[in-house]
């Protein structure tokens, strides 16, 4: 019985139609390189430190610098062993009434104690507005700008299962198009938001469209091309997450203001309701509904687009096995290999997430030009793609996988170590532990559907891929506050969870060249099924004896 990759063989398994589709469905990735890193920029936190109204009258009809009205209104802290001026407090002084002169900013303070700031802050952000600046979201506050993150991740949390069901459920072409207007409506609305909490709830029902939209493109990409361009297609869709990193810092450099900013990220998502005319519902999903007339003029338009003629019978296609309605959260952990790989998978999925968003948004705290930085670290991404299509077919998975981690790992230590004088190396290794971990990410994604049977995969992908989210929520919280005890700190943390993730998976078997699991049997014997090959091989060779015999009858 035929089933649609036999189908696919026949209309072309990556022909020009699915090349077409491909190249409009790798856009999404663009904006959502932007909702996924934007913070960045949009949340970027300047050198600021306490406005005194009284000063900066002053400074203004003095002339005097920046520097000059921050020594009269902030004292010296000790932070590290180092002397710096202080972001939180101020001088207890009432300046309205003082008699400042031009001359007083030479003024000893010293000895002056000091008190919290009680008229805002001065930023110097060369006329640049976060929502950071533009809500003091500094100090006692400054735990907001990772609510920011973490509600996002939330929002991607609810999206996996509320899009995915909806996906399963009514279509790929129209959750495709539901997501899109809905990222469209919550982006605009996002740019305009009168308060924080409105922007921090509109950032969750983003980042919930959002997700959905990116699994679902994903997902109707991969059913529409032939089983040997899958992993292939699969990671290159991903890699153009990387162009949209790339992209970011040109656009926030010239964009000034994080709600424009949040306009452009949102406009292609407009833009992308026209693609409901251009990219067709899977037919893989179509036959699983049963509507096998549907998909046959699909299959059909797609051979003809891929100049290519179908011979195949639709009457006898057979649907991909689906989920079995027998199918339980618990088949994941009820025996000692499924809980194994499960239990390693769930914390690497956990492990990425929180290293590679940590490393990313750590470019904004980490001084020197956001920008460049961001850019250049953006660059490293591309290498990991190659390395990967390079080395899982032979080398195999787990040791690239298990290496990659470990390169985040020792990177991310042997970064905090690094004197701050020696920039260009920090730069150099922190850039290595990117490239590490966005491997190690990726390489993760289509690993994880190597590990469970048939029945269960959907399901294992879906809860293993709940930790990333969680990581996501965890992630920002780790970084920032962890990076007020010690700038390097969060960097310690990370290295420490990527050393471990690289150990746990070496725990994991080899899946290079392994017919994907069908049974639960499967993955708890593995060799039993290898063994069951071998012999369905010899059975299928001829005796010696047989042979003889069809030449003697020959002749």
């Amino acid at each position: 019985m035929a089933n649609f990759d036999d189908i696919l063989e026949e209309a072309g398994p990556f022909g020009r139609c699915q090349k077409r589709i491909f190249a409009l469905l790798c856009l999404l990735s663009l904006p959502f390189a932007g909702v996924y890193v934007g913070i960045v920029f949009q949340g970027f936190t300047p050198d600021h430190w306490c406005r005194d109204s009284a000063v900066v009258e002053r400074r203004q009809a003095c002339g005097w610098s920046l520097a000059d009205s921050r020594r009269l209104t902030v004292p010296l802290i000790n932070s590290s062993g180092v002397l710096q001026q202080s972001s939180c407090e101020q001088y207890e002084v009432d300046w309205n009434a003082t008699d400042l002169s031009c001359d007083s900013k030479e003024l000893d303070l010293r000895g002056v104690s000091s008190t919290r700031c009680k008229d805002g802050w001065e930023y110097e952000y060369e006329g640049r507005r976060s929502f950071v600046t533009e809500f003091d979201l500094v100090c006692s506050d400054g735990w907001f700008v990772d609510m920011y993150q973490s509600t996002l991740n939330v929002g991607f949390l609810v999206g996996s299962f509320a899009f995915g069901y909806f996906a399963d459920r009514f279509g790929r072409k129209i959750s495709f198009l539901v997501s899109n207007l809905w990222n469209a409506v919550a982006g605009i609305i996002l740019a305009v938001a009168p308060n924080y909490v409105s922007i921090l709830v509109m950032r969750t029902v983003l980042g919930l469209g959002v997700k959905g939209n990116w699994m679902t493109a994903y997902v109707l990409l991969t059913e529409m091309v032939g089983v040997e361009y899958r992993r292939t297609v699969g990671i290159l869709f991903q890699m153009f997450f990387s162009v949209g990193v790339l992209i970011l810092p040109l656009l926030a450099y010239f964009v000034t203001d994080w709600r424009w900013l949040q306009v452009i990220i949102t406009a292609p998502y407009i833009f992308f309701l026209v693609y409901y005319w251009f990219v067709p519902e899977s037919p893989r999903w179509l036959l699983s509904q049963n509507r096998s007339a549907q998909a046959r003029e699909i299959a059909e338009a797609l051979a003809k687009e891929n100049k290519m003629k179908l011979s195949a019978d639709f009457e006898t296609l057979a649907g991909d096995e689906g989920d079995s309605a027998s199918a339980s959260v618990l088949d994941l952990v009820r025996t000692p290999n499924m809980r194994k790989h499960t239990f390693i998978l769930m914390f690497n999925w956990f492990t990425s997430a929180v290293v590679y968003q940590g490393l990313i948004m750590r470019v904004g705290i980490a001084g020197g030009n956001v920008y460049l930085d961001f850019f250049i670290s953006g660059l490293v991404e591309f290498p990991a793609a190659f390395l990967i299509l390079c080395t899982i077919e032979r080398i195999g998975r787990r040791l690239p996988f298990a290496v990659a981690n470990i390169v985040a790992g020792a990177s991310c230590v042997i970064t905090a170590f690094v004197p701050d004088n020696i920039y260009w190396l920090k730069t150099v290794v922190a850039c290595i532990g990117r490239l590490g971990i966005t491997m190690a990410f990726e390489i993760l994604v289509f690993v994880n559907t190597e590990f469970y049977p048939t029945y269960v995969r959907n399901l294992g992908v879906s809860v293993c891929s709940t930790l990333c989210d969680i990581g996501g929520i965890v992630s920002p919280f780790m970084l920032y506050r962890l990076a007020v005890i010690w700038l390097e700190l969060p960097l310690i943390i990370f290295g420490a969870v990527a050393f471990v993730a690289g150990g746990l998976v070496l725990m994991l078997p080899e899946t290079r060249g392994v017919p994907l699991p069908e049974t639960i049997d499967d993955i708890e014997f593995p060799n039993r099924k290898k063994e069951n090959q071998v012999e369905s091989q010899d059975l299928k060779k001829p005796l010696k004896s047989d042979q003889i015999y069809d030449k003697e009858t020959t002749v």
